[in-house]
């Protein structure tokens, strides 16, 4: 792969908004009716088309929209005409024009009309004659406009038929409901598991009761064929992904696919993979965007990305997360979805110093392959510094700096507009504040020093920025130096992932073990591998089709809690290290 090409990385390098949210009585983990504030970026629930050559993006707490003319460079747009505290804003063509919903439990949700995002042209076309939650519009083929619709754990998403007053016709129909017993991917828990020691988790499983949330419908009709996706079982989790049913008609029966979730992420850097949407670019090819997780400030701290995906000869809808927050190529034509990244990762856990620390947030967190984990100075002045040792010095293509927000509700001004979400938390979004500013340098011997970024002076507001250098590079060190901050925060960093080849060979290949404990689990186990730094779990039901995959580190073990009952399943585990990655054989879960 040459730096040359398109390339991007996951989570997707967008100016997320920053949140002033502010809970009592229990909230997020607060006692005792205490006041708690986060300050913190949020995006999710995309919701993205292509219209008219241009790619539109809608994403929850954003006051506005990004479009992008080719999925790598998105541009922010803010509005005030969309109603920017309704989460889960919905995004889809209707007879040439855009149509842009969003969610309410208790008010009717208004309908919005645009043909030119980028002139603010939105105009409410009405102010809707139901609530819902979590809405998405579909136009069939013949003219019909349908509503898919729902966000609990006791009821099951809807769908109606809409009038051209986008009035419901008929009443609602029941399409999908949970079925955890079948489901193993449904179970609410961390990893799958439905306990937990974790106070955090015990607040989450005990407040939804151990039913998972069954949300975020999205329509796609190929072949004759529709495909209802939905998200589950909580977007708190690593395990949250989509699954799909499918049917001969928009309003169903509909079937639910053995090849579920097609959409889960639930190992490596950032986790999490659900509520999102499906679509194609010019040439064809097909992708999704979905949600994913940090959920440490506040539960729904997340961020955007973006998977290949498509439909096999089978019409089994998939999504490639093998190593889904590595650098990966947005081709400009028709591409094969299932291509390996052709960079190693080279900075885990690797040797890690700072100028100064903060308690509890030292510099082996930035390189720990763990978002929800980070580095944080000392101080709030600029000049505190970052660097990564590689041990040796080592091929590099790119670099991703993921920041973290620490502690800003401490400092951060008050929002000058919000509003109670509900009867726990009042909400507001930032309208603007001081872009990151970071210098990123790489150097051979730890003296001379060679800048690949600064982004100081500029507007360029990169909370997870990935550099991909104009030529490789031989480098041992790299070194991120803070500059200005949002609120005159602190620096700090989630992940400094190097990116590029290592000068060993590949690891030696594994031959998994695997039996099935129950229904919905499976025992896969593995020898260790020399040279590996982790092991990508693929698994599916066929031994071609290893659809799902699971990312671990340091492990030679894990327990599937993903599986369909109903269905039989291949796995297969490949080792990974800085020299490449060695694929595994297909085993039949016995």
């Amino acid at each position: 792969m040459r730096p040359s090409q398109r390339v991007i990385c996951n989570p997707l390098d967008l100016a997320y908004r920053y949140q002033d949210i502010r809970s009592t009585d229990g909230a997020d983990g607060t006692r005792g009716g205490e006041r708690r504030r986060s300050v913190h970026r949020e995006a999710a629930d995309p919701s993205i088309v292509r219209y008219r050559g241009r790619f539109y993006m809608f994403v929850s707490m954003s006051a506005g929209f990004w479009h992008s003319e080719d999925l790598l460079r998105w541009e922010y747009r803010p509005t005030s005409k969309l109603p920017a505290l309704d989460y889960a804003p919905d995004v889809r063509e209707v007879d040439g024009a855009l149509y842009i919903s969003a969610s309410r439990r208790r008010d009717n949700c208004p309908f919005f009309r645009s043909v030119d995002p980028l002139a603010d042209d939105f105009v409410e076309v009405t102010r809707g004659t139901f609530p819902f939650w979590d809405p998405n519009l579909f136009q069939d083929d013949d003219g019909a406009v349908y509503l898919y619709w729902g966000c609990d754990n006791d009821t099951p998403l809807k769908g109606a038929r809409l009038s051209d007053t986008f009035e419901r016709i008929g009443e609602p129909l029941p399409l999908v409901r949970a079925d955890v017993a079948a489901r193993g991917w449904e179970q609410v828990g961390e990893d799958d598991v439905t306990a937990s020691t974790r106070p955090d988790q015990e607040r989450l499983l005990s407040r939804l009761r151990g039913k998972p949330y069954i949300e975020g419908a999205w329509m796609t009709k190929r072949g004759g064929i529709y495909y209802l996706q939905y998200a589950a079982p909580a977007t708190q989790l690593n395990t949250y992904a989509d699954g799909y049913c499918t049917a001969a008609s928009p309003l169903g029966p509909f079937e639910y696919s053995l090849d579920s979730p097609f959409s889960s992420k639930p190992g490596g850097f950032i986790t999490g993979a659900g509520h999102g949407s499906t679509f194609q670019d010019r040439h064809g090819n097909w992708w999704h965007a979905a949600t994913m997780r940090i959920s440490v400030n506040d539960d729904f701290e997340r961020r955007i990305g973006i998977f290949p995906a498509g439909f096999d000869d089978d019409g089994v809808l998939f999504c490639n997360q093998n190593f889904a927050d590595y650098p990966f190529v947005v081709p400009d034509g028709p591409f094969d979805p299932w291509t390996p990244p052709a960079w190693a990762l080279l900075s885990y856990k690797a040797v890690a110093s700072a100028s100064s620390s903060a308690p509890g947030h030292t510099p082996a967190s930035a390189v720990d392959e763990d978002v929800r984990t980070w580095w944080a100075a000392g101080g709030r002045d600029p000049g505190e510094s970052l660097t990564v040792d590689l041990g040796e010095s080592k091929t590099v293509y790119a670099v991703q700096v993921n920041l973290a927000d620490h502690e800003l509700g401490d400092i951060a001004p008050q929002v000058p507009e919000g509003a109670d979400w509900n009867a726990e938390i009042w909400r507001g979004i930032f309208p603007s504040h001081q872009p990151v500013e970071t210098v990123v340098e790489v150097s051979r011997d730890g003296r001379q020093w060679t800048a690949v970024r600064d982004s100081r002076g500029t507007d360029a507001d990169a909370p997870h920025a990935f550099i991909v250098l104009d030529a490789p590079v031989r480098a041992r060190f790299v070194r991120v130096t803070g500059g200005r901050m949002p609120f005159e925060g602190v620096f700090a960093v989630s992940g400094v992932r190097v990116f590029g080849t290592g000068d060993g060979a590949a690891p030696g290949p594994v031959r998994a073990r695997a039996r099935r404990v129950d229904g919905r689990t499976a025992r896969i186990e593995w020898d260790a591998a020399s040279g590996a730094t982790g092991y990508n779990v693929r698994y599916g039901r066929h031994p071609e089709k290893l659809y799902h995959s699971w990312q671990v580190h340091e492990q030679t073990s894990l327990d599937l809690r993903s599986f369909n009952a109903d269905a039989d399943y291949w796995v297969a585990v490949d080792a990974f290290g800085e020299g490449g990655i060695t694929t595994g054989e297909p085993v039949p879960v016995k």
